[in-house]
This record gives C-alpha cells, structure tokens and sequence, in this order.
C-alpha cells in the first residue's frame, strides 16, 4: 500500500521575479511585495529563482537582504543558486551577512553544473580560466565548508592595524544547517543525502537511463526515498516539494480561462522525456480546492513530504499572484492540513 499523505505542515511560493528591461525597479518592488504579502498571508517561506542573462532577478541574495527589512517572520530562500556562476568563498560571504540580517530566516537552494549557454558566456564570466573550472560537487563542498566555517586561509591574525580571520566573516551560525540542494537525478538525491543537506525537488526530474519511464511522481517519489534513506537524519530529513498548483476558488472567468490555457499549452512535455538529457516535466495542477487536494494526494512525490514551495507561473500579472497566494494560503493549505504562521512564529 502506498503510504498516506503527510499532513501538510510548511508552506511556501516560488517566483522568478520577472521585470520589464524599460522599468527593472518596478519588477523587483513587485517581487518585494509578493513576499511582504506572503508573510502576512502566514505563509512559512517564500524562494527566489535565479536567472542570469534574462528578464528575471539575477541576484536574489541581493534582492532578499531587502526583504530582509520589509519582514520579520517568513523565511527566505533561493531555489535555486546555479553555483557555476558563482565563487563559493564570496557567496558564503554574502549568504552569511544576509541571514545575520534577517535574523536566521535565509535558506540557500543551490546546484551544480555548467553554466547556461555556457560556450556563449564563458568570455565573460571566466575569460582566463575557463578551461579548468570544476562545475562538479567539489564546487559545492567547498561552498559547504566555508559557510561550516571551516579554515579559508592559512593566515589569521593581526598585520599592522588590520585584523585578518582564517575562516569567512561573518560566520552565521545555523545557516548550514538550512542549506538545500536541488536535486533532479538519482544521482544528485544520493548526494545530497550523504552530505546531510535538506532536499530541493520541483517539476522537473531526470529518469534513470532504462527502456520504460516510469510517471513523474513515482520516479520524484523514489529520489525522495533514497535520499532520506543516505541522510543521517533519516526520516526526519527535510524534503520541500516544488511543482505549478494554481487554484482557482477565488479566481474570475477570465483568470481560470488564462490559467487553464497556459497549462494546457504546457501539457506536450509532459508526456516524454524531453532534450538530451530526457528531462521529463510535472504536468501543472489547475483547479478548485477540492480538486487540488484530491489530486495531490494522489501523487506519489507529494505522498513523501510535509513541505511544498507552489511555484508561481512565470509570465502571470500581479494581480494573478495575489490570487494565487491568498487562495493556497485561506483555501487549498488549509484543506491539506497545513495552518498559517502567526506574527512572531518561524
């Protein structure tokens, strides 16, 4: 018997932050008060996506040192940071000063892999050393071990009036402890268990190379199990969920006629793997309260976990997400089990 659905006990949204090239601050104010509106809507987190090189924030440790300011509760993550564009000694820096600034409240999401495009953009970004970057896990053990606070020099003291430290300041303690790695493979399951970070899934996962492929949510399912099953917290590692849900209980004609549309344009790849590497895509869930409810307690990934990020469509309006948002958080958590945080609670 497949095991029963997990109450729902933490919340959150994901957005890419899109924004007009002709007016960019207004893009990035809107991302700003999506979040505001989560928190007070009780949501539990609210995540940031990364896109380089594209009309979405490029910089959203950036962007949540302001969100850091505009909340007091709801915590904030990246879901997720592509760590071939970044240095990890620098980026434990500024993931270090902005959770001191929140409070304890960030969450990086990161991956590893080349970059995107990155033939094209590899002048630009590591125009000497392009041909020796390592975009493998050893990239993400040493941005593991740097915000562990483990040493990054072997120089610490004092040299005239300037006082130097072997570790990265500042130090954040708990941060590495709400580290998340976003995992599509088996593969990458595997190692984020063995390396005890909690566990990012979302709508899109990499089937293993056999001659059938199994439904999305059985094979979601079954990385989620190995996963837990390496971590040394075993069952009581952390594991959010991140896939398209759109009610619609509170949504006009002419709002449930976009959104029908849109997953149903979106409907083709789902159906095979798509591309070289077989990426294979979780259909979008559109529908009442009441039909959400019944259709993700019948999916096997969502039946492993207590913890969902809604990812928000991309190309949607403002007013779309407010819907969106306040019907997960009044409507469909509610009817899963989950119960808003109250001012004050984390």
């Amino acid at each position: 018997m497949p095991p029963s659905p997990r109450p729902l006990r933490k919340l959150g949204f994901l957005t890419i932050g899109l924004f007009d090239e002709a007016d960019p601050r207004r893009g990035h104010e809107t991302t700003l008060e999506l979040i505001t509106l989560g928190e007070q809507l009780g949501f539990d987190s609210a995540w940031l996506r990364h896109r380089h090189l594209q009309y979405g924030i490029s910089s959203p440790v950036a962007v949540l040192a302001a969100a850091t300011q505009r909340t007091s509760r709801i915590q904030l993550g990246t879901a997720v940071t592509p760590l071939g564009w970044e240095n990890p000694l620098r980026l434990a820096e500024d993931l270090a000063t902005v959770d001191l600034l929140s409070g304890g409240r960030l969450n990086p999401g990161f991956s590893v892999g080349p970059p995107v495009h990155y033939e094209q953009v590899r002048g630009a970004l590591y125009p000497d050393t392009g041909e020796d970057e390592d975009f493998g896990y050893r990239r993400a053990e040493r941005l593991l071990a740097l915000v562990r606070g483990e040493e990054a020099s072997d120089f610490a003291g004092t040299e005239g009036i300037e006082v130097y430290s072997s570790r990265v300041q500042p130090h954040s303690p708990g941060l590495a402890d709400r580290l998340w790695y976003g995992a599509g493979s088996l593969r990458s399951a595997r190692w984020a268990g063995e390396h005890g970070l909690n566990l990012l899934t979302s709508s899109v996962v990499k089937p293993e190379q056999t001659d059938s492929v199994p439904a999305f949510a059985e094979i979601q399912a079954e990385q989620i199990r190995t996963f837990r099953a390496l971590h040394p917290d075993r069952e009581r590692a952390r594991v959010s969920q991140g896939l398209v849900i759109i009610p619609t209980d509170s949504a006009t004609p002419e709002q449930r006629a976009k959104y029908e549309a849109y997953a149903l344009a979106r409907t083709p790849r789902t159906l095979t793997p798509q591309g070289p590497n077989r990426l294979l895509f979780a259909p979008d869930l559109v529908g009442t309260s009441a039909e959400l409810v019944e259709r993700l307690h019948a999916h096997a990934g969502f039946r492993e976990v207590d913890e969902v990020a809604v990812a928000l469509p991309f190309s949607f309006e403002h007013e779309d997400y407010v819907q969106i948002l306040t019907d997960l958080a009044t409507r469909l958590g509610p009817a899963l089990g989950w119960a808003p945080s109250a001012p004050g609670q984390g």
